[in-house]
């Protein structure tokens, strides 16, 4: 399936010879100053190998963690989110040199310029005395979550080392000055991983039928349009996570610890929005409740059944959906009868509680027809994590695709269009 828009640019149609490109890529894989899984790194493999192929010069740059305190002003530079550990894969994977330019001292709101590290560093990079350039994490700089001049200006010194632009960050779909801004000042294309994101995504706006979208997290308030679209475009829909808790509290009429007020709210909003689909949303039945947050304790967690629980129960944190829940006739032939399959979910509180994740990505594969698309960052680090035997067969089977960005996919589904996010907007050539 081909994006639906002529107007998107592509690498394709760049002219690469002897010009440096600067690349934006979603390498956030750094998690304590460690890569637990390099899939979004090699999946950009195909843009550098094609761009070095052409001729020209790389530049990369991404973001790493959340290293700003938002409600203290400060940004932290340390090892955790430097991307020193993606510079040293990259070296011992591809055998390849890449540098990272020394920027001045920062002060407590970040990086405000690269000051003159590029400069011989670019030289380098001309005189093949290295093979690219790293920037240092995208978040170090006070200009990439920045809004007007600040943010612009860092856009600005970005671009006047590189001739060219190319995204092949998907998954970072955040609308800040590396993504957005930076294409206003160059030639700016996608790279062939952000094509293929886009492509598949179209495979969920245009689905074959059956569409069953599986969703999961942390937040309500923070997904809830995202499921009024999913809703409407889904056949079925299944909830897991603290996203399910709030929606059984506001349904039922029962208490889960951890439910915050404004999460609730939203389920409240929610659960009146789904009436218009009766037959749409699919529960599980069967839920895991623990009296603690520190692990799955012997006598401190319990199985209960939804239909069983009366308006006014009280329960402590509900941290899974029971294995139970997939063996439900609904629930599989639900699965088992679909033909499009997406996934954005972790079911229980890891690393303890994984019953409800295995039990669901099992059902999945059961169904060797239905095309898989399972979104990125968690979803797939407890896919692999969970049945390394089965993530390492799906990486090459058609009937899977991994996307690098599932919180993207989900956004992307807010606005309605595949080529909707403001960083896919910005590579769309000028009327």
């Amino acid at each position: 399936m081909k994006i639906n828009n002529q107007n998107l640019s592509v690498l394709q149609e760049a002219d690469l010879k002897g010009k440096i490109v600067l690349v934006r890529v979603d390498h956030n894989v750094v998690k304590k100053g460690k890569i637990n899984d390099p899939y979004r790194i090699e999946a950009t493999f195909g843009t550098l190998f094609y761009i070095s192929s052409r001729g020209g010069k790389i530049i990369l740059m991404t973001h790493v963690g959340r290293p700003k305190d938002k409600k203290a002003g400060k940004i932290t530079q340390d090892p955790d989110s430097s991307v020193q550990p993606i510079v040293d894969y990259l070296e011992n994977k591809l055998h390849l040199t890449y540098k990272i330019p020394a920027c001045p001292d920062p002060g407590e709101c970040g990086f405000t310029t690269f000051g003159d590290s590029l400069k011989p560093l670019i030289q380098e990079l001309k005189e093949d005395k290295i093979d690219g350039i790293y920037l240092p994490n995208t978040r170090w700089f006070a200009g990439e979550e920045a809004k007007g001049e600040e943010a612009d200006r860092f856009a600005r010194e970005l671009a006047a080392h590189a001739d060219i632009y190319v995204n092949d960050a998907f998954g970072s779909w955040q609308a800040h000055a590396s993504t957005v801004l930076v294409p206003q000042y160059l030639p700016a294309y996608a790279g062939f991983l952000m094509q293929k994101e886009l492509e598949n995504l179209e495979r969920i706006y245009h689905p074959t039928s059956p569409l069953v979208a599986v969703v999961a997290g942390a937040k309500f308030d923070t997904k809830v349009d995202s499921l009024f679209a999913l809703l409407k475009k889904a056949d079925y829909l299944v909830l897991g996570g603290v996203i399910y808790n709030a929606y059984l509290c506001a349904k039922y009429g029962i208490s889960i610890k951890g439910i915050e007020p404004e999460d609730l709210a939203s389920a409240k909003e929610f659960v009146a929005f789904s009436a218009q689909y009766p037959d749409k949303l699919i529960e599980l039945p069967y839920i895991v409740e623990s009296d603690t947050l520190e692990g799955k304790l012997a006598n401190q967690h319990r199985f209960h059944y939804l239909h069983d629980l009366k308006p006014g129960t009280r329960l402590n944190y509900v941290l899974d959906a029971a294995e139970q829940s997939f063996k439900e006739k609904n629930v599989c032939d639900v699965f088992l009868n679909a033909r499009t399959i997406f996934v954005n979910a972790v079911m229980g509180l890891t690393p303890h509680f994984t019953e409800g994740t295995i039990a669901l990505n099992r059902l999945i594969a059961q169904n060797k027809s239905a095309l898989k698309l399972f979104g990125g960052g968690d979803t797939l680090q407890e896919f692999k994590q969970l049945l390394p035997g089965l993530y390492v067969t799906s990486v090459d089977d058609p009937s899977y695709y991994l996307f690098t960005g599932g919180g993207a996919v989900l956004k992307a589904i807010e606005t309605g269009t595949t080529l909707g996010l403001e960083p896919v907007k910005a590579l769309i050539k000028p009327a």
